[in-house]
């Protein structure tokens, strides 16, 4: 190479290694102290699609999780006030028992009546008032074909906890009957002999009316807790495979890092090296 004047090439040379080197110097200090290796688009544009697409399906399964959450503790709620009715309904069958044998008056069982009926409005009371988060449970309106078109969801409750609208896979119905005294038919009297000997054949009919509710829902909230279980699975092993992709390796990054730190300060050292070589044509001159 000529030793010239009206420019500088290794000078030029020095720099631009410089540049490439501090460049790369600041893209491993931006992946080290954010901890990921796609911090933009132009670091991996085809990863940073894939990434956030796992990123939004983690969310979405989290989400599902506490949707699922939610219902089973939907679930215990209605459980919980089934149960109360269970005590009411074997009281009101020991009443009706009491009342169908011969050895009461009349006025007798107009009080045993009196405290059968108070059973009966409890019961409906119970169902009318029992909800969760504004939901009631127990009073019929999550029974029928679910429409969730208006601001207000109709009929079954729809509970959903997949990342997509899948019947088969991303969620659950939970349907449960009315448990209101006349849904259950012991909205009756046992003011009679003859009637509280009928009481007793609907009341067997309404407990297990009210069994089998609980037993749908025993087995739905077994299959909301494997739900869950499955969840978290894929939600673990998809947050695995977005970190491969979108987290940086600190020991690899921290070895570039190194090595582009070496690699700017020779070039410096060479940028100066070069910057004094025309002095040696001015020696010329002079």
């Amino acid at each position: 190479m000529s030793l010239v004047v009206n420019h500088n090439l290794m000078s030029m040379t020095a720099a631009r290694n410089l540049r490439t080197a501090y460049n790369n110097l600041g893209t491993s200090v931006a992946r080290l102290s954010s901890g990921l290796r796609i911090t933009s688009a132009a670091d991996d544009a085809a990863g940073l699609a894939v990434r956030e697409l796992m990123r939004a399906d983690i969310a979405s399964l989290n989400q599902g999780v506490r949707n699922a959450n939610d219902a089973i503790s939907l679930i215990q709620t209605a459980d919980g006030a089934l149960g109360v009715i269970d005590e009411k309904l074997i009281r009101m069958k020991e009443l009706a028992e009491q009342a169908a044998t011969g050895t009461y008056t009349s006025d007798q069982r107009i009080i045993i009546n009196s405290e059968y009926q108070a059973m009966a409005s409890e019961i409906t009371r119970i169902a009318n008032a029992t909800d969760f988060n504004g939901v009631y449970l127990l009073n019929g309106n999550l029974s029928g074909t679910h429409d969730g078109s208006g601001l207000t969801s109709t009929g079954k409750l729809k509970i959903h906890f997949g990342t997509a609208n899948d019947s088969a896979e991303d969620y659950y119905y939970i349907e449960i009957s009315s448990s209101t005294a006349s849904a259950l038919g012991v909205d009756n009297s046992i003011s009679t002999q003859q009637l509280a000997q009928q009481a007793l054949d609907t009341l067997n009919n309404a407990i297990v009316s009210k069994d089998t509710i609980r037993a749908n829902l025993g087995a739905l909230q077994n299959r909301l807790e494997n739900t869950i279980t499955n969840l978290e699975i894929q939600s673990e092993n998809l947050q695995a495979a977005e970190s491969r992709i979108s987290d940086v390796d600190v020991s690899l990054e921290m070895t570039e890092f190194v090595r582009q730190q070496i690699l700017a300060q020779s070039a410096v050292a060479m940028l100066a090296q070069a910057n004094s070589l025309p002095r040696m044509a001015m020696q010329l001159l002079g």
